[in-house]
């Protein structure tokens, strides 16, 4: 209610409003869940108009759009066409019986709708009209999706290949969340056509199938659920319902608290410094060296390979760490060499379900590209199935992905299957989780491409560089949750990654070396340490005479 008709509340009139309301809720609050929301401020601000009808309004939410009043024609022909197909009924009888369902109806949607119920009767059945006509086009004939004949007033839109950008708008339209009509009211009008509700929910099965499987990007031919019409909310609740899969015993796991970023990666930020300060450092110790001369630095060398220096390095490793300077390198040198007996020694099951059930704590999530993954030796092979056939096998080191196909409808379908999700799903979001793990293994054009390659995605949009932008856009969700069986894939190719020399070496070299300005400091120190205390001690004895080094030619370089 607006500020300037406060003046005129009529309180009378709002206790009896609110009465009736409540009286009606309470008969059937079982039967009324909400189930169209508006999109989320947070995703919305990622990408608008993934979530803003651009040509034709479906439902109450963005019925008073000017600029989507062009369509409104099209759907009064539609209903025309309709009122003929009813033979000896009237389109007002048809707004009566859907006038009886406005309870109904309206408690479907999560935002108050002020306008009365005939008002609401005659929108919902306009669009029912057009809806049914547009999907007639996808019903299926012996389980093979075909486009029947287009009506003459959607010529102009769509022609019999479905190849127009008017269809693809329509398409888009059609799966947004807040564009969304009750799936009932497809029933009523299919049911007052056919004199039984059976034959009503046979038909609209049919269209319903053949629309997902044009928009689903998983084009599975097994595992295919078996839904019922009468359990769907509206058109993106069966497409979700066709994609998603129900995992059947999960808890919600809460949100994380915090800066985002792992622990672990901002105690490394906190004691390695820019890379700025290891140029600097070998500036100042060549100066330092520089200035000695080149006697020392070939004793150095001498002592180095000298007998003494070579027995000490075959000590075991146990009493060379505890020696006072080999103290310092006892962790790093651990790290690399010794992390894998460690993880050996560590049940495994205890490690995975402490992971799986901690929250995560950075938005996206952290495994390696499609391309460092390949150059590890991980094998990318596709699926038939949907998000459920997500496995690794470490013994092949097969990662095996659902075979996903993309085009320039994807986009605005992932983004309102993620935000229907996070409206709904009082547990782990699982299409959000498949989008994250998907955000995490492509990086650059050459991950979708490695993909592509081996038929994990269909690229039909214009090049591999929009794939990998799509994906990449995908990060943004509404809480950050885990589903067990994803977890324990990510986990998987994680600690098979981790695993490998190479990745072992890379990480030490970063981290301690090229990372670490204390680490530098500290060898730094005690090479200027070794040389000072080395110059010192051949200044007061004899080097040549302990270490057997030939004199005669001091100002030649020394060559081992």
């Amino acid at each position: 209610m607006s500020s300037n008709s406060l003046p005129s509340f009529d309180e009378h009139r709002w206790l009896i409003s609110v009465q009736q309301t409540l009286e009606e809720e309470l008969e059937n609050d079982h039967d009324f869940p909400v189930s169209i929301f508006n999109v989320p401020k947070t995703l919305r601000a990622c990408d608008p108009d993934s979530y803003t009808p651009q040509l034709v309004a479906i439902g109450p939410y963005h019925y008073w759009r000017p600029e989507l009043y062009e369509m409104e024609r099209y759907k009064i022909a539609a209903a025309k066409r309709t009122q003929k197909q009813l033979q000896t009924l009237q389109f007002q009888h048809v707004i009566d019986h859907l006038i009886k369902l406005e309870p109904k109806i309206r408690a479907s949607y999560h935002k108050l709708l002020n306008f009365s119920d005939e008002t609401l009767g005659w929108m919902v059945a306009i669009d029912a009209c057009f809806l049914l006509e547009f999907l007639q086009m996808y019903a299926i004939k012996e389980g093979v999706v075909t486009v029947t004949r287009v009506p003459s007033g959607m010529s102009h839109l769509v022609d019999c290949a479905g190849r127009k950008s008017a269809h693809d708008s329509i398409l888009k339209d059609m799966v947004m969340l807040e564009n969304q009509i009750p799936l009932s009211v497809l029933r009523k009008m299919l049911e007052l056509q056919f004199s039984s509700l059976e034959i009503a929910d046979d038909r609209l099965h049919l269209m319903l199938v053949g629309f997902c499987q044009e928009l689903s990007p998983f084009k599975r031919t097994q595992n295919v659920p078996k839904i019922r019409v009468s359990q769907c909310a509206h058109l993106l609740d069966y497409l979700y319902d066709t994609i998603a899969p129900k995992l059947e015993s999960s808890t919600d796991i809460p949100e994380a608290v915090g800066p985002p970023g792992d622990e672990t990666d901002q105690r490394k930020e906190s004691s390695f410094g820019n890379s700025s300060y290891v140029k600097d450092l070998f500036s100042e110790i060549w100066k330092l060296l520089s200035k000695l001369e080149n006697g020392p630095i070939r004793r150095l060398n001498a002592v180095l390979c000298s007998r003494p220096v070579k027995v000490l390095l075959k000590l075991p490793w146990k009493i060379l760490s505890n020696l006072p300077v080999f103290s310092i390198l006892k962790q790093p040198v651990q790290d690399i060499f010794f992390s894998q007996d460690k993880e050996k020694v560590k049940p495994e099951n205890e490690s995975s379900n402490k992971e799986i059930h901690k929250p995560p704590l950075v938005e996206e999530i952290m495994i390696p590209s499609v391309t460092e993954l390949s150059k590890s030796g991980v094998i990318f092979s596709p699926t038939t199935g949907n998000i459920l056939s997500i496995t690794f096998d470490p013994k092949t080191r097969t990662f095996y992905l659902p075979t996903v196909s993309l085009d320039v409808n994807t986009e605005v379908v992932l983004r309102n299957l993620v935000a229907y999700e996070a409206s709904i799903a009082s547990g782990p979001l699982v299409f959000t989780r498949y989008t994250e793990l998907m955000n995490g293994i492509i990086d650059t054009v050459e991950d979708v491409k490695l993909l592509r390659e081996k038929g994990i995605i269909m690229n039909h949009m214009k090049s591999d560089k929009e794939v990998a932008n799509l994906w990449n856009s995908m990060s943004k969700s509404i809480r950050l949750t885990r589903v067990p069986f994803l977890d324990k894939v990510i986990e998987d190719v994680n600690k098979h990654y981790n695993g490998r020399w190479k990745v072992k070496i890379g990480r030490f070299l970063k981290d301690y070396v090229l990372g670490s300005w204390q680490f530098l400091t500290l060898i730094a120190a005690i090479c200027l340490l070794l040389l000072m205390g080395l110059k010192a001690f051949c200044s007061v004895y004899t080097c040549s005479r302990i270490f057997k080094i030939d004199n005669t030619n001091s100002t030649t370089p020394f060559i081992t």
